[in-house]
Protein backbone atom coordinates (compact mmCIF):
# COMPACT_ATOMS: atom_id res chain seq x y z
CA UNK A 1 0.00 0.00 0.00
CA UNK A 2 1.36 3.37 -0.61
CA UNK A 3 0.78 6.19 1.81
CA UNK A 4 0.83 9.95 0.78
CA UNK A 5 1.33 12.57 3.58
CA UNK A 6 1.17 15.93 2.69
CA UNK A 7 2.14 18.49 5.56
CA UNK A 8 2.23 22.03 6.11
CA UNK A 9 5.43 22.99 7.94
CA UNK A 10 4.89 24.06 11.20
CA UNK A 11 8.50 24.57 12.07
CA UNK A 12 10.82 27.86 11.54
CA UNK A 13 13.20 27.28 8.68
CA UNK A 14 15.58 24.14 8.46
CA UNK A 15 16.65 22.09 6.09
CA UNK A 16 14.97 18.89 4.54
CA UNK A 17 17.17 16.79 5.90
CA UNK A 18 16.96 18.44 9.68
CA UNK A 19 13.37 18.34 9.07
CA UNK A 20 12.75 14.44 8.36
CA UNK A 21 15.47 12.93 10.59
CA UNK A 22 14.88 15.58 14.07
CA UNK A 23 11.62 16.92 13.53
CA UNK A 24 9.69 13.90 11.92
CA UNK A 25 12.15 11.19 13.29
CA UNK A 26 11.72 9.21 9.97
CA UNK A 27 13.75 6.46 10.41
CA UNK A 28 17.54 6.24 8.39
CA UNK A 29 16.32 3.22 6.10
CA UNK A 30 13.35 5.17 4.75
CA UNK A 31 14.98 8.73 4.74
CA UNK A 32 17.60 6.96 2.16
CA UNK A 33 14.02 5.14 0.45
CA UNK A 34 12.73 8.67 0.18
CA UNK A 35 16.07 10.46 -0.92
CA UNK A 36 17.38 7.70 -3.54
CA UNK A 37 13.14 7.65 -4.92
CA UNK A 38 12.88 11.73 -4.74
CA UNK A 39 10.08 10.72 -3.20
CA UNK A 40 10.19 13.96 -1.17
CA UNK A 41 8.56 17.04 -2.77
CA UNK A 42 8.42 20.90 -1.06
CA UNK A 43 5.88 22.75 -2.71
CA UNK A 44 5.66 20.53 -5.62
CA UNK A 45 9.02 20.62 -6.77
CA UNK A 46 11.53 17.99 -6.35
CA UNK A 47 14.14 19.35 -4.02
CA UNK A 48 18.13 19.20 -2.51
CA UNK A 49 18.31 17.47 0.85
CA UNK A 50 20.20 20.58 2.07
CA UNK A 51 17.61 22.96 0.67
CA UNK A 52 15.75 25.13 2.93
CA UNK A 53 12.03 24.65 4.18
CA UNK A 54 10.18 27.46 5.62
CA UNK A 55 7.69 27.84 7.77
CA UNK A 56 4.31 27.02 5.93
CA UNK A 57 5.99 25.61 2.97
CA UNK A 58 4.14 22.00 1.19
CA UNK A 59 5.55 18.95 2.72
CA UNK A 60 5.17 16.18 0.18
CA UNK A 61 6.23 12.53 1.26
CA UNK A 62 5.26 9.23 -0.40
CA UNK A 63 6.00 6.03 1.36
CA UNK A 64 5.43 2.77 -0.54
CA UNK A 65 5.61 -1.01 0.73
CA UNK A 66 9.82 -1.10 0.39
CA UNK A 67 9.54 1.79 2.97
CA UNK A 68 5.86 0.01 5.30
CA UNK A 69 5.10 -3.73 4.49
CA UNK A 70 1.56 -3.87 4.33
CA UNK A 71 0.19 -5.36 7.38
CA UNK A 72 -3.44 -6.31 7.91
CA UNK A 73 -5.33 -7.18 11.18
CA UNK A 74 -8.43 -8.95 11.72
CA UNK A 75 -11.68 -5.88 11.48
CA UNK A 76 -14.18 -5.56 14.53
CA UNK A 77 -16.44 -3.75 15.04
CA UNK A 78 -16.93 0.30 14.29
CA UNK A 79 -20.05 0.85 16.18
CA UNK A 80 -17.97 -0.20 19.43
CA UNK A 81 -15.66 3.35 19.10
CA UNK A 82 -16.42 6.31 20.78
CA UNK A 83 -13.71 8.67 18.83
CA UNK A 84 -12.69 11.68 20.73
CA UNK A 85 -10.01 13.07 18.24
CA UNK A 86 -9.38 12.40 14.72
CA UNK A 87 -7.33 13.29 12.06
CA UNK A 88 -5.67 12.27 8.73
CA UNK A 89 -2.79 10.83 11.14
CA UNK A 90 -4.13 9.75 14.71
CA UNK A 91 -7.07 9.00 16.48
CA UNK A 92 -8.28 9.71 20.06
CA UNK A 93 -10.89 7.01 21.61
CA UNK A 94 -12.78 6.55 24.48
CA UNK A 95 -12.31 2.64 26.08
CA UNK A 96 -14.45 1.22 27.67
CA UNK A 97 -13.91 -1.13 30.64
CA UNK A 98 -13.41 -4.84 30.44
CA UNK A 99 -11.87 -4.49 27.17
CA UNK A 100 -8.25 -5.24 26.10
CA UNK A 101 -6.02 -2.37 24.32
CA UNK A 102 -4.90 -4.80 21.69
CA UNK A 103 -4.78 -9.07 21.47
CA UNK A 104 -2.36 -11.07 22.75
CA UNK A 105 -3.18 -13.83 19.41
CA UNK A 106 -3.56 -12.48 16.14
CA UNK A 107 -7.33 -13.82 16.33
CA UNK A 108 -7.93 -12.11 19.74
CA UNK A 109 -10.40 -9.06 18.59
CA UNK A 110 -9.48 -6.17 21.10
CA UNK A 111 -9.62 -2.18 20.96
CA UNK A 112 -7.31 -2.19 18.12
CA UNK A 113 -9.78 -4.11 15.72
CA UNK A 114 -11.96 -2.00 16.79
CA UNK A 115 -10.45 1.41 16.17
CA UNK A 116 -9.03 -0.35 13.00
CA UNK A 117 -12.32 -1.16 11.18
CA UNK A 118 -13.90 2.29 12.63
CA UNK A 119 -10.77 4.05 10.26
CA UNK A 120 -11.05 1.11 7.71
CA UNK A 121 -7.91 0.73 8.21
CA UNK A 122 -4.83 -0.77 9.58
CA UNK A 123 -4.35 1.10 13.10
CA UNK A 124 -1.32 1.11 15.63
CA UNK A 125 -1.12 1.07 19.58
CA UNK A 126 1.00 3.84 20.99
CA UNK A 127 0.18 3.53 24.62
CA UNK A 128 -2.33 1.09 26.05
CA UNK A 129 -4.66 0.97 29.30
CA UNK A 130 -5.19 -2.16 31.64
CA UNK A 131 -8.02 -4.32 30.47
CA UNK A 132 -10.21 -3.15 33.22
CA UNK A 133 -9.69 0.37 32.94
CA UNK A 134 -11.29 2.78 31.22
CA UNK A 135 -10.45 5.99 29.39
CA UNK A 136 -8.85 7.77 26.75
CA UNK A 137 -5.76 6.08 24.28
CA UNK A 138 -4.33 7.37 21.56
CA UNK A 139 -3.62 5.17 18.05
CA UNK A 140 -1.54 5.97 15.09
CA UNK A 141 -3.22 5.69 11.53
CA UNK A 142 -0.19 4.78 9.95
CA UNK A 143 3.46 3.42 10.28
CA UNK A 144 4.88 7.23 9.69
CA UNK A 145 3.06 8.70 12.20
CA UNK A 146 3.88 6.30 14.89
CA UNK A 147 7.73 6.47 15.96
CA UNK A 148 6.74 10.42 16.15
CA UNK A 149 4.34 9.77 18.91
CA UNK A 150 6.47 7.24 20.33
CA UNK A 151 8.91 9.68 20.99
CA UNK A 152 6.21 11.97 22.60
CA UNK A 153 5.26 9.69 24.84
CA UNK A 154 9.30 8.50 25.75
CA UNK A 155 9.86 12.29 26.09
CA UNK A 156 6.75 12.46 28.86
CA UNK A 157 4.89 15.36 25.72
CA UNK A 158 2.17 13.14 26.08
CA UNK A 159 0.38 14.13 29.57
CA UNK A 160 -2.23 11.46 31.01
CA UNK A 161 -4.48 11.60 33.89
CA UNK A 162 -6.62 9.60 35.56
CA UNK A 163 -9.36 9.62 38.19
CA UNK A 164 -9.37 6.87 41.07
CA UNK A 165 -11.82 6.03 43.57
CA UNK A 166 -9.62 4.98 46.36
CA UNK A 167 -9.65 3.62 49.62
CA UNK A 168 -9.44 5.80 52.60
CA UNK A 169 -8.57 10.10 52.90
CA UNK A 170 -6.21 11.58 52.10
CA UNK A 171 -3.73 14.24 54.61
CA UNK A 172 -2.57 16.44 52.33
CA UNK A 173 -4.12 17.63 48.87
CA UNK A 174 -1.48 16.35 46.98
CA UNK A 175 1.14 13.11 47.03
CA UNK A 176 4.10 12.49 44.87
CA UNK A 177 5.20 8.44 44.81
CA UNK A 178 8.57 7.36 43.61
CA UNK A 179 8.64 3.78 44.78
CA UNK A 180 10.18 1.77 42.17
CA UNK A 181 7.90 -0.70 40.91
CA UNK A 182 8.95 -4.35 39.83
CA UNK A 183 7.74 -7.62 39.02
CA UNK A 184 5.93 -10.14 42.07
CA UNK A 185 7.51 -12.96 42.19
CA UNK A 186 4.92 -15.02 43.39
CA UNK A 187 2.52 -13.77 40.87
CA UNK A 188 3.04 -13.22 37.89
CA UNK A 189 -0.21 -11.04 37.19
CA UNK A 190 1.15 -8.49 39.63
CA UNK A 191 3.45 -5.77 40.40
CA UNK A 192 5.14 -4.85 43.57
CA UNK A 193 7.00 -1.80 44.90
CA UNK A 194 10.51 -3.10 44.83
CA UNK A 195 13.29 -0.44 46.31
CA UNK A 196 16.21 -2.41 44.76
CA UNK A 197 15.26 -3.81 41.44
CA UNK A 198 12.33 -2.05 40.37
CA UNK A 199 12.11 0.51 37.78
CA UNK A 200 11.61 4.56 38.48
CA UNK A 201 8.08 5.37 38.95
CA UNK A 202 6.51 9.21 39.47
CA UNK A 203 3.29 9.60 40.24
CA UNK A 204 1.27 12.86 41.42
CA UNK A 205 -2.00 12.44 43.02
CA UNK A 206 -3.99 14.89 43.85
CA UNK A 207 -7.55 14.71 46.23
CA UNK A 208 -10.39 15.86 44.41
CA UNK A 209 -13.30 14.70 47.20
CA UNK A 210 -13.48 12.81 50.24
CA UNK A 211 -16.04 10.60 51.14
CA UNK A 212 -17.45 8.33 53.67
CA UNK A 213 -13.71 5.80 54.08
CA UNK A 214 -13.31 6.76 50.27
CA UNK A 215 -11.24 9.38 48.00
CA UNK A 216 -11.86 10.85 44.76
CA UNK A 217 -7.99 11.65 43.36
CA UNK A 218 -6.27 12.32 40.02
CA UNK A 219 -3.02 10.94 39.23
CA UNK A 220 -0.74 12.37 36.54
CA UNK A 221 2.03 10.06 35.21
CA UNK A 222 5.42 11.10 34.75
CA UNK A 223 6.57 7.42 34.08
CA UNK A 224 4.29 4.26 32.21
CA UNK A 225 5.15 1.32 34.36
CA UNK A 226 2.44 -1.40 34.43
CA UNK A 227 -0.11 -0.85 37.04
CA UNK A 228 1.96 2.09 38.13
CA UNK A 229 -0.98 3.74 39.86
CA UNK A 230 -2.62 0.68 41.38
CA UNK A 231 0.66 -0.63 42.79
CA UNK A 232 1.19 3.02 43.80
CA UNK A 233 -1.98 3.63 45.82
CA UNK A 234 -2.51 0.15 47.44
CA UNK A 235 1.31 0.39 48.60
CA UNK A 236 0.38 3.44 50.66
CA UNK A 237 -2.73 2.60 51.88
CA UNK A 238 -5.19 3.55 49.27
CA UNK A 239 -5.59 0.90 47.32
CA UNK A 240 -8.20 1.54 44.21
CA UNK A 241 -11.59 0.02 44.91
CA UNK A 242 -12.90 -3.14 42.80
CA UNK A 243 -8.90 -3.47 41.71
CA UNK A 244 -9.42 -7.66 41.49
CA UNK A 245 -5.18 -7.73 42.09
CA UNK A 246 -4.44 -4.77 45.00
CA UNK A 247 -8.00 -4.08 46.82
CA UNK A 248 -10.59 -6.00 48.54
CA UNK A 249 -12.87 -3.27 48.56
CA UNK A 250 -15.73 -4.02 45.95
CA UNK A 251 -16.86 -2.31 43.21
CA UNK A 252 -19.10 -2.67 40.18
CA UNK A 253 -15.75 -2.50 38.13
CA UNK A 254 -11.92 -1.57 38.77
CA UNK A 255 -12.56 2.68 39.70
CA UNK A 256 -9.74 3.96 37.67
CA UNK A 257 -10.26 6.11 34.41
CA UNK A 258 -7.83 8.19 31.77
CA UNK A 259 -10.16 10.69 31.64
CA UNK A 260 -7.84 13.56 30.37
CA UNK A 261 -5.16 13.26 27.45
CA UNK A 262 -3.07 15.92 25.59
CA UNK A 263 -0.19 16.91 23.57
CA UNK A 264 1.31 19.21 21.27
CA UNK A 265 0.17 17.72 17.25
CA UNK A 266 3.57 17.13 16.07
CA UNK A 267 2.65 17.98 12.34
CA UNK A 268 0.78 20.89 12.93
CA UNK A 269 1.96 22.10 16.25
CA UNK A 270 -1.65 22.42 17.79
CA UNK A 271 -2.24 21.55 21.24
CA UNK A 272 -4.72 18.54 21.36
CA UNK A 273 -6.53 17.74 24.74
CA UNK A 274 -9.75 15.44 24.83
CA UNK A 275 -11.65 14.14 27.86
CA UNK A 276 -13.52 10.85 28.06
CA UNK A 277 -16.64 10.03 30.45
CA UNK A 278 -17.14 6.81 31.72
CA UNK A 279 -20.86 6.54 33.17
CA UNK A 280 -20.19 3.28 35.07
CA UNK A 281 -17.30 4.97 37.26
CA UNK A 282 -19.36 8.49 37.67
CA UNK A 283 -22.19 6.25 38.82
CA UNK A 284 -20.35 4.28 41.21
CA UNK A 285 -18.80 7.53 42.40
CA UNK A 286 -22.18 8.59 43.44
CA UNK A 287 -22.63 5.60 45.30
CA UNK A 288 -20.38 6.46 47.48
CA UNK A 289 -21.59 9.91 48.46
Amino acid sequence: MTIHVDIINPYPTTTVKDLLESKLLIPRKIRHFLRTKKHVLINGETINWQSPVEKGDKISLTFDTEDYPDKTILMGKASLVEPLYEDQHLIVVNKPEGMKTHGNEPTEIALLNHVSAYCDQTCYVVHRLDMETSGAVLFAKNPFILPILNRLLEDKLIQRQYWALAEGRFQTRETVYKDKIGRDRHDRRKRVVDPRKGQRAYTTVTRLKTFNGASLVNCQLKTGRTHQIRVHLAHHGHAILGDPLYSRRHASRLMLHAHSLSFTHPLTLEKITVQARSESFEQEVKNHK
